[in-house]
């Protein structure tokens, strides 16, 4: 099982959410975020023009569990239709799991997915 933290621009978790749909995910964690990368918190011109100080660009984080198989597929279809071609698209890291357990019952290993 590999955990994949995404995250990206707002207005793209519906197409995210499609994409692990798709591919038969359906859980997933959601937060909202605040950051910046590469382009230092400016996400378009306009911001440097006007002299605004906007160093942290809101961004959504969404963590989910998917198997070994399916992961390189799912990746390679969020970056088709995440990237905009902008800097702030985003970033995908991935870790492996060693263990899950529901809470509810406590059952551990991959059933529990």
């Amino acid at each position: 099982m590999k955990k994949i933290e995404i995250i990206i621009r707002p207005e793209k978790l519906d197409t995210l959410k499609k994409i692990l749909a798709k591919n038969d995910y359906g859980g997933l964690t959601v937060m909202s975020a605040m950051g910046c990368g590469h382009q230092k918190g400016f996400d378009k011109p306009e911001f440097q023009e006007l002299g605004l100080e906007a160093n942290l660009l809101p961004k959504l984080y969404v963590m989910t569990v998917v198997w070994d198989e399916d992961l390189e597929e799912i990746i390679t279809e969020i970056v088709e239709k995440l990237s905009t071609g902008n800097v702030g698209d985003g970033k995908i890291f991935i870790s492996d799991i060693e263990d899950v357990v529901r809470i509810r019952t406590g059952e551990r290993g991959e059933k529990t997915l």
